[in-house]
């Protein structure tokens, strides 16, 4: 069937530079199917670069918003961006149409997580069979590219097989390509515009070329293109945010060891850990743990892949775990200086600035321990506000403002590092009766760490120096004399 195997297939990337870049015509129509955050998004960055584009989606909302020039979903720049380029944007339900009227066809539909980890295929094969019925009636070549996640095997053994079905061959009549993005909710087009790097799995070198050329039209920034077979690109997607799962679990786990140590402070040990080559700055800034609609659903991918192909998933399983305790440490921390009659306030409710979404959100998780274990809770969010009162259900107060937060709070937890949140001041919190302060991104340490009417806890900094100088000397003070000149740590009973 024309599919190449992963070793030659990473062979294709490595020699590509042999292939005439314009062996086919330039591509200039583009159709993507699935109009949520990521997809509608993609269209309208592949329109700003000059080409018609035609989205395709099943809700017809969807497709009535994008042809009446308005945005489908929220996201930075996309309604802007719809309307500064409308005339080469339409959209349709009718995958026949999209086809007939394109030569590239990107497929971003859900993959939702299953109970056991795994990605469920069943969105992105129902797109596939119309897909490969619509190629049916096509006489010209034309590449399909999955976009959305999915694990290793998945596009080979899954997908492909749909595709031709009707009796169509890849290679010759159409090409298949996986190729997912790497973005964040919040600046999905500058990400899919300028990505750090294209990633390519490729059913053979002509759908390799083909989409590398296509993404060099499209993309500002000419970043590097990794080809390689479907595999090993399905794996890298998985891979990169477990990894970055990871150097954020141990950023936290120093974190909680700066807390520990007199003078401790997490930002001084991250700042020079970050300047040696092999680890750098990003992602390690100690505070609280990942969230959101990417990072932990992919860990806990990898960790069911691994198990599945009897390969140890103990990393990615002790991130994960890691990470869902760092809310009950937070709330514990906070618990030990309430009364049961204080209300504890929240201000931070999405998984990050500047985002709507509060999925697997750390503060959410904070505001509902608490809210479980009996405390009024009131919580307040710039962008989530609305997201998080449905989702609480009544559960918890979200109020407008952070001084209605600061007004109705005995205790404050400061769970995202949102700019509104550093604008607050001691008087801010002096005024309304605050006592206590957990910044978990140390936000305020400028203006509230000495002021005494306020117990300022910050995550990642030792708020305790007496006594963690104390543990310290009764840790080396209990040691054998033999280790301290240079012997094997061995400490006393006590």
């Amino acid at each position: 069937m024309g599919v190449l195997s992963g070793r030659e297939t990473e062979r294709s990337g490595e020699g590509r530079r042999g292939f005439h870049r314009h062996r086919r015509p330039r591509v200039t129509r583009y159709s993507v199917v699935g109009l949520g955050k990521l997809g509608a998004s993609m269209a309208a960055a592949i329109a700003s670069r000059g080409f018609d584009v035609i989205g395709v989606d099943v809700a017809e909302e969807a497709v009535d918003a994008l042809n009446q020039g308005r945005a489908p979903v929220q996201e930075t720049g996309l309604a802007e961006l719809i309307t500064e380029h409308r005339e080469r944007l339409r959209a349709t339900t009718s995958h026949v149409e999209a086809i007939a009227a394109s030569d590239v066809t990107f497929v971003v539909v859900p993959t939702p997580s299953e109970e056991s980890g795994s990605f469920s295929l069943d969105y992105a094969t129902a797109a596939l069979r119309d897909i490969a019925g619509a190629l049916a009636e096509k006489d010209e070549y034309h590449l399909v590219v999955v976009t959305s996640t999915v694990l290793p095997g998945s596009t080979r053994h899954g997908l492909l097989p749909i595709l031709e079905s009707t009796g169509k061959s890849c290679g010759s009549d159409f090409g298949l390509c996986y190729s997912p993005e790497f973005i964040a909710l919040g600046s999905v087009i500058h990400d899919f515009l300028n990505p750090d790097f294209l990633l390519i799995g490729e059913s053979d070198r002509q759908a390799g070329l083909a989409l590398e050329n296509t993404y060099r039209e499209i993309v500002l920034n000419g970043a590097a293109c990794c080809r390689m077979s479907f595999e090993n690109a399905e794996l890298t997607k998985i891979a990169l945010n477990a990894y970055v799962t990871t150097k954020i679990t141990f950023a936290n786990m120093l974190a909680e060891l700066c807390e520990h140590i007199p003078g401790g402070d997490v930002d001084i040990v991250s700042d020079a850990l970050g300047l040696d080559s092999r680890i750098g700055r990003k992602y390690l800034t100690g505070g609280l743990g990942f969230g959101g609609p990417c990072f932990p659903r992919d860990n806990l991918a990898l960790a069911h892949f691994a198990r599945s192909m009897g390969a140890s998933a103990a990393l990615p399983t002790a991130t994960q775990e890691v990470n869902d305790g760092l809310a009950d440490r937070i709330v514990e921390r906070l618990a030990a200086f309430l009364r049961p009659e204080d209300t504890v306030g929240v201000l931070g409710l999405a998984y990050k600035p500047f985002s709507h979404v509060v999925e697997a959100s750390q503060g959410m998780e904070i505001a509902r321990r608490f809210a479980e274990g009996g405390f009024s809770v009131v919580a307040y969010d710039p962008l989530a506000a609305s997201t998080a009162r449905a989702d609480f259900a009544g559960g918890v107060e979200i109020v407008g403002a952070v001084g209605d937060v600061l007004r109705m709070a005995d205790a404050v937890v400061i769970a995202t590092a949102d700019p509104e949140f550093e604008q607050i001041r001691a008087s801010d919190v002096q005024v309304h009766g605050v006592t206590i302060v957990v910044d978990c991104w140390r936000l305020l340490a400028e203006h509230l760490a000495d002021v005494p009417s306020i117990q300022y806890l910050p995550v990642g900094r030792s708020a305790a120096d007496q006594h963690n100088t104390a543990v310290l000397r009764n840790l080396w003070s209990t040691m054998e004399p033999s280790a301290r000149s240079g012997g094997r740590l061995h400490l006393r009973e006590s």
